[in-house]
């Protein structure tokens, strides 16, 4: 059995030891937010925090994670109040959001660790592939989100779009398809 700390709690994972992080987080502990996107760990989609450093998910057994701390976009900010969450919102930097918790991951080790990058220290940090290509905004968002961590801006993020639930679904007439004669 393999132990360690994930968003704050102590878990006991009762798999190989050999499972790949990536798939005891999304499988076992229902954290979706890791994404599984090569399997190589070329992508970013699967990076997590582990004791401070930006990992692969699918790169690390469980094993190779015992006694670790590790952190999951679910652990960042259960209210999405992060400053890069915050950031990423107000610049509207989210297109398909497949590759965003990884990159959110990624950027929140780099500031933690220098909280006022440049942009080449950005560039090099961020290596996660988005095939949306949010890079042009990515560097701005990402010092957005350091100088509010910094106290220097407050950013004011929207409200999330939402839909009423009054709307969400609808009871509609079967629609009868007109016949062949009528046309």
């Amino acid at each position: 059995m393999t132990r360690f700390t994930v968003n704050n709690q102590a878990v006991e994972y009762r798999l190989d030891p050999a499972t790949p992080l990536l798939w005891a987080l999304r499988d076992a502990s229902n954290l979706t937010g890791t994404k599984y996107g090569c399997g190589t760990g070329h992508c970013g989609a699967c990076t997590v925090d582990v004791d401070g450093r930006a990992i692969r998910s699918c790169s690390m057994t469980i094993a190779e994670a015992e006694g670790t701390y590790v952190t999951t976009i679910e652990g960042l900010s259960r209210e999405r109040s992060h400053p890069l969450q915050l950031a990423f919102l107000a610049d509207n930097l989210v297109q398909c959001g497949f590759c965003v918790p990884g990159i959110i991951m990624a950027a929140s080790v780099l500031l933690r660790r220098n909280p006022d990058p440049d942009e080449a220290t950005i560039r090099g940090a961020i290596t996660n592939l988005c095939r949306c290509g949010i890079y042009p905004r990515l560097v701005e968002a990402i010092e957005r989100a350091a100088r509010a961590a910094r106290g220097e801006e407050v950013i004011a993020a929207g409200a999330r779009p939402g839909i009423d639930p009054a709307d969400a679904a609808r009871v509609v007439p079967a629609l009868v398809p007109p016949k062949l004669s009528d046309r």
